[in-house]
């Protein structure tokens, strides 16, 4: 199962460089986006009191700053749902300080988001992580970002060396 979740993300990675191959040359990041375990903080950024999963998800980042992150299937599998959020935002994180973050977009009930941005990020930005973060609850869009609930990762099969 895990080779198959691998070759699926991989397949899925290399489908979206041969689309974004117009932008092959400005192209700065690229990677799958994984769900949230309670107790992690990333660039001073608690993840959320609850896990999360992912169907599927991906984050692009550009060397002049347009942020592209596609999630499907966000949720917290104890509800099977998002629960309460309704909103998330994306932090671009470099050498571990967020940098920017997005305004907040919508969140379906069945997980599904799309985030598009065009953050001022340095460039380059070492250490590169995108946060996928609580921006609203039940239709309340919060002041600030609250925890992060899915991050950018570097997908690793277990037979790997």
């Amino acid at each position: 199962m895990r080779k198959t979740f691998s070759l699926t993300v991989l397949s899925c990675l290399v489908a979206g460089m041969f689309a974004i191959s117009t932008f092959a040359e400005e192209l700065t990041f690229v990677a799958p986006v994984l769900g949230s375990n309670p107790g992690i903080t990333i660039a001073g950024v608690p993840s959320g009191g609850a896990p999360w999963v992912v169907k599927h998800a991906f984050a692009v980042l550009t060397d002049d700053g347009r942020l592209r992150v596609d999630v499907r299937g966000l949720i917290l599998p104890s509800t099977g749902n998002t629960g309460p959020v309704t909103e998330v935002s994306a932090s671009v994180v470099c050498s571990d300080t967020v940098a920017a973050t997005s305004v907040a977009v919508p969140l379906t009930k069945d997980g599904n988001a799309e985030i598009h941005a065009k953050l001022q990020v340095p460039s380059p930005c070492f250490g590169t992580v995108i946060l996928v973060r609580v921006a609203g609850v039940n239709d309340t869009t919060l002041s600030a970002p609250g925890p992060w609930i899915a991050a950018s990762a570097v997908a690793k099969d277990s037979d790997d060396n």
